[in-house]
Formats: structure tokens, C-alpha cells, sequence
């Protein structure tokens, strides 16, 4: 079942495509988002207080960034199963709480295990959020909005830490780096306040609409019935797993080593980086509305979803990956930093229009639970780079190569992982697969009945 609650049939003309409720509810998605990475990014941004203050080594503070994910992909798959029963209103609102109770613990002086075990706790809690946020907007849009819709709201990822950046980063240099979430905190109970006034009003459990067919304009693929463990197992879902396990390679050194990067490894002051880091946030925006808007382009000009979703999202992570393997192998200067840029601004695309892919040929009700199997998968990434990373940093003979040796590795990673998905997601094919399973699954009902 769709994350969303099915509307009352009196309630339907209100939540038609372009109905400014449902562009209303993208745009609080949107802030969800931009508050989901900006608590990432916080860690980051305080990577040198965090250091000293706790006399950290690289590794440890790859082992502290890397730890937000160890239960990132079991809450993704577990909340996401829960909040299939739950409404969206309150989804949402119960996962921005559970946020601000495990920042929480941070505002105040504080121990390493507490600071381990609070990340640890807001990566569980933070798993499904991708999955809900999708869910929601692939619901309300048909499928040659669905990109744009998705991308609005994956901007978040973007806008949050861009917002982020510069008020973090004085808060952290005028007080503490406690005090950054003090401010995070604050905007969360905000968010939570106005998200229960706006959304609507739906009660705790979905309402089901008893004996309401499913018409194909509102799910074009209600008329694919399989079990569920079959969509894990045709190409297509391994295509959108690499796809998005090379995006999140890029996603989670970012938040986690990129201010460390810029400061020890390029030679920036902290004052600087607190400006220079919000650069590939901006052009990861622009990047994502646009991949957004070409990929439904694509679609209305007559061009197959494989183009429009598959190949267009493995173009622009191949351009990241060689673009960070270039950026290892040149000197330091203004080259290098545009290098950086490009590969620190297009990780987003796999997580939209790689997903609006996916909703090509996914019915419904099974998108959700889809989509948290794939951040499963990813996640893996945002466990394993910040930790190694950490590694070979502290064991080069300088940071500076460190970072040069580790950067190179990921950035040949990103480029095979993205053409091996970019092959593998084939929205049309899984769609004829899954169709030709409905039809066999439904001959052998007949036969046994």
C-alpha cells in the first residue's frame, strides 16, 4: 500500500495533479528534507571542533560519521513496513520528533558513547524519510511530473546544508558546535508545529475504501499483482540499487568529510570553508531541477523512460566520478575546486529520477516498501566510505594524499557502479516482466480454484 492514505471519494478533485494542496505538501516536504541533511551536515561543519574538543583521531571520526548509518537501512526497511499502515500526516510528524528527541542529547557538554549512540538512533530514525517523501509525491503526480515533483523535494538535500552552512558555522565559531544544535532543534519543533496545522487532516490509521477498483489513471500499474519478493529479484531493482549506492558514496562523504576536505586537504580556513561548502550545494540544486524538468521533457517528446530515467541519471553520476578522479590528479587552484564542485553536485539525480524510474513500473501500494529495500542497499555506502576514508587519511604520509588516494578510489567506484545501473534499470522491461508474472501467477489461481 502507498504511504499516502487513499482520499474519500469526495475529497477526490481536490487531490488531482495540479491541485495546490498537494504543490503546498511538496514544498513542506521540502523543508523535511532540507532539516534531514542539514543535521547531517552539522556533524561535518564541526568535523575540526568535534575533533579536538574529543581529541579525535581520522579514523575515529570516520567511525562517528560512518555510525549514523549502521541502522539507517534497518529503520528504512522496518519504519517504512509501520508507516504503510500509518497516515502520511503522521508519518511525517512522528519522524521529525523522534529527530529533534535524538538531537537532543547534543546540545549540552557531552560524551563520545553519547554522541556515537545519539547519531547511531537519528540514522534509524532518519532511514525511512526518503522512502515517505517519495512515496507521498509519486502519489500525487502522474508519472511525467513525477521527476519534477521528486526533485523538488530531493533539493532539500541540497538547500538544507547550503542554509546550513553558513549559519552552522558561525553559530559553531561564535559559541560552540553544542549550540549549532540548539538552532537545528529549534527550526525542527517549528516545522513539526506548522506541518499538524497544514497537512491534512487524516486520522492515525489509512482508511480503506471498500470495493473501490483500481483505476489505471490513478495507478498506471494496478494491473501488475505479484508478490513482493519478486520485484527484488528482476534487474531492474538491482540497476536502481547501484545507481543509487554510487549517488550516496558522493552523498555521504560530502556531509560527513567534505568541510574536513576543503580545511586539511585543499587549505582553506574554516572561515572559508564555511562559505565554499555551500558551492556544491548551489549547483547541486540547479542540477536537480533540471535533470528534474529534462526528464519529463524527455518523456512527453516520445523518448523511451530508459533514456528519460535510466541512462540520463548513469550520464550525470559517470560525469561526477571522472570528474573526482580528475580533481585527485591535478594541482591545487581554481581547477581543482570547479572539479570539486562538479563532483559533489550531482548525487541527488539517482535519488530522483533513478526512483521516478522505478514508479514507472511499480504498483502503488508496493512503492514504499520498494524503495526502503533500495536504501537498504544504499546505505551500505554511507556505512563503509566515511570509515575508510578515515583509514586511508590517517595512514598516508600526509592528508593531503590521503584525501588524493582516497577520492580516487571512490570516484572509479561511482563510474562503474553508475553505468552497471545505468544498463540494469530498464523501467520498460520491468514493467513487460512483471506483467507476464501477474498473467502467470493468475493462471495458476484459476487452476488450483
Amino acid at each position: 500500500m502507498a504511504v499516502t492514505a487513499a482520499p474519500k471519494q469526495k475529497d477526490r478533485a481536490s487531490s488531482t495533479p495540479n491541485s495546490r494542496r498537494n504543490w503546498g505538501i511538496v514544498v513542506m516536504l521540502l523543508i523535511f528534507f532540507m532539516l534531514n541533511f542539514a543535521d547531517k551536515a552539522a556533524i561535518g561543519l564541526a568535523s575540526t571542533p568535534i575533533r579536538e574538543s574529543m581529541n579525535l583521531s581520522a579514523s575515529q571520526y570516520g567511525l562517528l560519521s560512518s555510525a549514523f548509518f549502521w541502522l539507517f537501512a534497518v529503520g528504512a526497511v522496518t519504519l517504512t513496513a509501520v508507516f504503510r499502515r500509518i497516515s502520511y500526516n503522521w508519518a511525517a510528524g512522528i519522524l521529525m520528533i523522534t529527530w529533534i528527541l535524538t538531537m537532543l542529547p547534543l546540545t549540552a557538554q557531552t560524551t563520545f558513547g553519547v554522541l556515537l549512540a545519539s547519531r547511531i538512533a537519528l540514522g534509524f530514525f532518519e532511514g525511512p524519510a526518503h522512502a515517505l517523501c517519495q512515496s507521498i509525491v509519486h502519489e500525487l503526480f502522474p508519472p511525467e511530473k513525477r521527476a519534477a515533483a521528486g526533485a523538488v523535494v530531493n533539493a532539500g538535500s541540497s538547500l538544507g546544508p547550503l542554509f546550513a552552512a553558513p549559519i552552522l558555522t558561525w553559530i559553531i565559531l561564535t559559541w560552540d558546535w553544542h549550540a549549532s544544535f540548539v538552532f537545528l532543534v529549534g527550526i525542527s519543533i517549528t516545522w513539526a508545529i506548522v506541518w499538524f496545522f497544514y497537512a491534512d487532516k487524516l486520522p492515525f490509521r489509512k482508511r480503506r475504501i471498500a470495493n473501490e477498483p483500481r483505476a489505471a489513471k490513478e495507478d498506471p500499474n494496478g494491473d501488475i499483482v505479484v508478490p513482493f519478493y519478486r520485484l527484488l529479484l528482476i534487474p531492474s531493482f538491482w540497476g536502481l540499487a547501484l545507481l543509487s549506492f554510487a549517488g550516496y558514496l558522493i552523498t555521504s562523504l560530502k556531509v560527513s568529510w567534505l568541510p574536513a576536505f576543503m580545511n586539511e586537504g585543499l587549505g582553506y580556513s574554516m572561515e572559508s570553508v564555511g562559505v565554499l561548502v555551500t558551492i556544491p550545494y548551489i549547483v547541486a540544486v540547479v542540477v536537480l531541477l533540471g535533470a528534474g524538468l529534462l526528464s519529463g521533457h524527455l518523456l512527453k517528446r516520445g523518448h523511451s523512460s530508459r533514456m528519460a530515467r535510466s541512462f540520463l541519471t548513469a550520464a550525470c553520476l559517470l560525469f561526477a566520478g571522472a570528474s573526482m578522479i580528475t580533481f585527485t590528479q591535478i594541482p591545487a587552484g581554481p581547477l581543482q575546486l570547479v572539479l570539486v564542485v562538479a563532483a559533489f553536485s550531482i548525487n541527488s539525480v539517482a535519488f530522483s529520477i533513478g526512483f521516478a524510474g522505478a514508479s514507472d513500473f511499480l504498483p502503488a501500494h508496493q512503492r514504499a516498501s520498494f524503495f526502503g529495500c533500495i536504501i537498504a542497499a544504499y546505505s551500505i555506502a554511507g556505512m563503509v566510505a566515511p570509515y575508510v576514508l578515515g583509514l586511508i587519511v590517517e595512514s598516508a604520509a600526509s592528508s593531503v594524499q590521503g584525501y588524493s588516494n582516497g577520492f580516487l578510489i571512490v570516484g572509479i567506484t561511482i563510474c562503474v557502479f553508475g553505468v552497471a545501473g545505468g544498463m540494469m534499470l530498464n523501467p520498460a522491461r520491468a514493467r513487460t516482466r512483471l506483467l507476464e508474472l501477474t498473467a502467470m501467477y493468475e493462471a495458476r489461481k484459476q487452476v488450483s480454484s
